[in-house]
């Protein structure tokens, strides 16, 4: 289960297919190393997104 502790780099390694849903939000860098690093909730301050909501996007898109 993903959280807002959730480190960027780890999410990815589980399922790269949740890659739009981090560009949608404007973090087109993920491919670096400090964004890899990031947790959910870091990421989602920088860039002015709902964090409950990111995560739960995330949750469903892994449960299918």
């Amino acid at each position: 289960m993903i959280t807002k502790d959730t480190l960027i780099g780890d999410i990815l390694d589980m399922d790269r297919t949740v890659a739009p849903y981090f560009l949608e939000m404007g973090m087109h860098c993920l491919g670096c190393p400090s964004a890899r690093s990031e947790t959910v909730a870091q990421a989602c301050e920088v860039h002015g997104v709902d964090c409950d909501e990111l995560v739960a996007k995330l949750n469903a898109h892994m449960a299918k």
